[in-house]
């Protein structure tokens, strides 16, 4: 009676003991690897194990600042950023915000101010000016509307060329109250570094106007500050401002923040007040010693590393120090920059954190500067 073939190709015959019944030959791992993998539903096994495991660690869009807000249902069309542009040196400012919109996945639409003037055709390598506005629409999907830039061009107050905060440009930032098509609009200065989300903010109670305190302004006056306004935009409300233009009466039109003077002339008493902390960090806080303006009170005790990571924005502010895109004159870096806490000036100097994230803000915008805008900060006032 002839031998029958087993059904297991390693195991011994059912001629053998019961003994050696489970004695299976050697097979070394990289022999038993060539062997499954010579089988097509090995491949199928694994090209399924990689979806499942591509889909599992999908990326996952930012988390909602507000977690009570589906934002996924949310028409964004009906929300926009605004920035305006009057010079290629603000112009890259407003390009660099809304990258910084972009990579924090703001879904809201964006609108760019700029002169009438300019327009999107480059016509050489050095006209940075229409590369940018390229930039912003292809890049960052931004709208662009020209407008006539009109009103009063001031010297500037601080020696580093003419004014960018000047009426003209203040007007300029009014044109955000004529954007009727949508229900609310942020305004943002563009001499900020934007750290986080701030979409939260369109979906405020109602109010004409939302803006936080000039804290540093305190106890002397507790005026609202225009670094950033989130408003509802109205035909009605955007001529009213655009006529106290011109009827100034007694706001203080020759200083730099015309803006803010005309905006708390008008909102002052019914503006809802933004969170400064969140929404108001100046980098001039980092030089302060004392810190009972920004905390509200005398009792809580400043950390900068706290202070950075509970703000949304830091906005460059460190006067009689130019703006980040103007290198430090050595001499008065040394005397303007922040003081370490304990033996300032010294060799043996300690307790530098606020001296370090000041430094890092500005190291960071002049990174961005140059890899966004493609353009080397301005040499150092003589």
């Amino acid at each position: 009676m002839p031998i029958k073939t087993s059904a297991f190709p390693y195991r011994r015959g059912s001629g053998a003991s019961d003994k050696d019944f489970f004695d299976i030959d050697d097979e070394s791992v990289v022999q038993i690897t060539k062997r499954q993998l010579r089988r097509p539903r090995t491949w199928i096994i694994l090209l399924a194990l990689f979806c499942i495991l591509k889909w599992w660690y999908r990326a996952q869009p930012p988390p909602n600042p507000s977690p009570h807000l589906d934002y996924t249902r949310v028409d964004w069309s009906r929300y926009a950023y605004s920035q305006y542009a009057t010079s290629e040196t603000y112009l890259c400012n407003s390009v660099m915000l809304f990258e910084a919109l972009d990579r924090l996945g703001s879904r809201a639409e964006r609108v760019l101010f700029y002169p009438q003037e300019w327009d999107l055709i480059i016509r050489n390598d050095a006209d940075r000016t229409s590369q940018l506005l390229r930039v912003a629409v292809e890049q960052y999907h931004v709208q662009l509307r020209p407008v006539a830039v009109e009103g009063l061009k001031m010297e500037a107050l601080d020696g580093y060329g003419p004014s960018e905060a000047s009426w003209d440009t203040s007007k300029t930032k009014l044109f955000a109250f004529a954007l009727l098509e949508y229900d609310r609009v942020i305004h943002l200065d563009s001499d900020i570094t934007l750290l986080a989300s701030i979409d939260e903010l369109f979906f405020l109670p109602k109010a004409p106007v939302a803006m936080p305190r000039a804290h540093w302004l305190l106890p002397e006056t507790r005026s609202l500050s225009s670094l950033i306004v989130v408003l509802e935009p109205s035909y009605r409300e955007y001529k009213i401002l655009q006529e106290s233009v011109h009827t100034v009466g007694g706001l203080n039109f020759t200083d730099s923040s015309f803006d803010m003077e005309l905006l708390n002339a008008r909102y002052g008493e019914s503006a809802m007040v933004l969170p400064h902390r969140e929404y108001g960090l100046l980098s001039g806080e980092f030089r302060r010693k004392d810190h009972w303006r920004y905390m509200g009170n005398n009792e809580e005790r400043w950390n900068p590393d706290q202070a950075l990571a509970e703000a949304k924005f830091v906005h460059f502010s460190d006067w009689p120090l130019p703006k980040p895109w103007i290198m430090w004159p050595q001499n008065l870096l040394a005397e303007s920059q922040p003081m370490c806490d304990n033996n300032p000036g010294t060799p043996e100097e300690s307790g530098c954190r606020d001296r370090e994230l000041w430094k890092d803000l500005y190291d960071d915008f002049r990174r961005r500067r140059k890899d966004i805008c493609k353009l080397l900060s301005f040499p150092a006032p003589i």
